[in-house]
């Protein structure tokens, strides 16, 4: 059973203000908006081209949900309507756009929109106050890093005849992004179980209880799940301070029974170092 959609993520005050202003410039009635057709025996899928950050129902006679980051689902919760009456408003609002459809009634199960991509000509720009980095921009600033030489040489581990360095850190806005790769020596294929990066302690001591802080990435560039000489990836984590008993770690898993494991660990130093991301630095190395 679908849920009603109202808000997916918070909006600060200059987020409705920038919708209010929005909608009074482009001044727009649903009989002028796209309109699709729904039904209460089909579910309707739309698709943006980035990650969703909020949806807004105008009514209850429509259920939703939002099953994965860009995608939502929708469906009249009943069939006590006439054809071509307007059940809903579906605002959609992403990292960068706005886009609005009217959602109309069919009794007619052939004739439900099912899939709906969200075309460029269908949304208006949008400056999201809640967004400081898009995916697309992040994804953008990644890809040059990750394929840009590497400043650090002394930063690494080795083990299972493993070598995992860490290539570069940049801080870019409210970010860092760290380059790191692994080589590998031994003649087995690493399947990669799991990667995680956190903040453990510098020292272990068997008297202490040791603490250790997930962190979630807000980006990892690369999906690779398997590699036999070489891996390289970028992880994106919001910036941090920590203190200097603490290291910021990259540890990756494996699957197999062996369960090799290796990780890079950060000092802080090296973290405060970051270079910060411009383009003629990366072209001119």
């Amino acid at each position: 059973m679908m849920n009603r959609i109202r808000f997916i993520s918070g909006l600060v005050p200059g987020m409705l203000l920038s919708l209010a202003t929005l909608s009074a410039s482009a001044q727009i009635t649903y009989e002028e908006m796209e309109q699709l057709t729904v039904n209460e025996r089909v579910t309707t899928v739309i698709t943006a081209s980035e990650p969703i950050r909020f949806v807004d129902i105008s009514t209850d006679m429509v259920a939703g949900d939002q099953p994965i980051d860009n995608t939502i689902r929708l469906k009249p919760k009943d069939n006590v309507h006439a054809d071509g009456e307007v059940l809903a408003v579906v605002t959609i609002v992403t990292e960068r756009y706005r886009t609005q459809y009217a959602l109309l009634y069919t009794t007619r199960m052939q004739e439900a929109v099912t899939d709906k991509e969200i075309h460029f000509s269908e949304c208006l720009p949008y400056n999201n106050p809640a967004v400081s980095m898009s995916l697309a921009d992040m994804t953008q600033y990644a890809r040059r890093i990750w394929s840009s030489p590497a400043m650090y040489r002394n930063v690494g581990t080795r083990m299972h005849r493993m070598t995992m360095r860490l290539n570069n850190i940049y801080a870019v806005g409210e970010y860092f992004f760290i380059d790191f790769s692994v080589e590998n020596r031994a003649n087995i294929r690493f399947d990669i179980d799991e990667l995680r990066v956190k903040l453990s302690d510098k020292k272990l001591s068997k008297a202490t209880n040791t603490q250790i802080i997930e962190l979630t990435p807000a980006l990892v560039l690369e999906n690779a799940k398997s590699f036999k000489h070489g891996y390289r990836n970028v992880v994106v984590v919001k910036k941090m301070t920590f203190p200097n008993d603490k290291v910021l770690t990259i540890e990756m898993s494996e699957k197999q029974i062996s369960g090799r494991s290796i990780s890079l660990s950060i000092d802080y130093e090296d973290v405060l170092s970051a270079d910060s991301f411009n383009k003629v630095l990366l072209e001119g190395r």
